[in-house]
């Protein structure tokens, strides 16, 4: 059980010291993983920014992952998604809402700076917890394909399951607790508050 985000990226960073001194490049899946990598960052002495990725949802149960898609346009499509309804049509215009977002965001987050290149970098993609990994797997599915001279995938808690599908696109993997029992990433936090627009915005001028 982690106190919050900051309790649990001061716990990762811990796990992640090995690259202190190696400038690692500590990428968040928005929203709530953005005040997790600044911690880790700043502890690290690395740079900071956002890897945007949108989980497609399934029909009438919007919680559910049915896949992701990157900034790229790249989508994955989970094994599961034909049984929760999600005909071809309906998942294309999932991912037309979708990228609209990540279109949307990356306008409200960066939008004086192009993000940070991860090409030749150690690249660590944070997030504060996995439950499908769809999320995680279309952030290292695009960061691989620009060239990390590493590329590490840090989560404070997922089942093990999840961490078995996203091992096979990492270098690393590193995760702090794998239940067998798992409902939601939230269960493993005293406080797991949502993460705000405005939060974001703030943490990544402070860039």
């Amino acid at each position: 059980m982690f106190t919050d985000r900051i309790d649990a990226a001061k716990k990762l960073a811990d796990k992640l010291r090995h690259y202190k001194g190696q400038n690692p490049l500590i990428l968040a899946i928005p929203r709530g993983a953005v005040p997790m990598a600044k911690v880790i960052a700043a502890e690290l002495d690395g740079d900071f920014d956002v890897v945007l990725v949108r989980k497609l949802r399934a029909p009438y149960q919007a919680e559910l992952a049915i896949g992701s898609i990157d900034e790229s346009g790249w989508a994955y499509i989970a094994p599961h998604a034909g049984s929760t309804g999600a005909t071809a049509d309906y998942i294309e215009a999932e991912k037309k809402a979708q990228m609209e977002t990540i279109r949307k965001r990356r306008n409200q987050y960066t939008p004086i700076r192009p993000p940070i290149d991860p090409a030749g970098r150690i690249v660590i993609v944070i997030d504060d917890g996995l439950a499908t990994g769809a999320t995680m797997i279309s952030a290292l599915h695009g960061l691989r394909a620009r060239n990390p001279a590493k590329l590490v995938c840090a989560v404070p808690v997922a089942p093990p399951e999840t961490i078995k599908k996203v091992q096979g696109m990492a270098d690393e993997v590193i995760c702090l607790l794998m239940p067998d029992y798992f409902m939601a990433v939230g269960q493993f936090y005293m406080n797991f508050s949502q993460v705000e627009d405005d939060e974001v915005i703030r943490l990544l001028k402070d860039v």
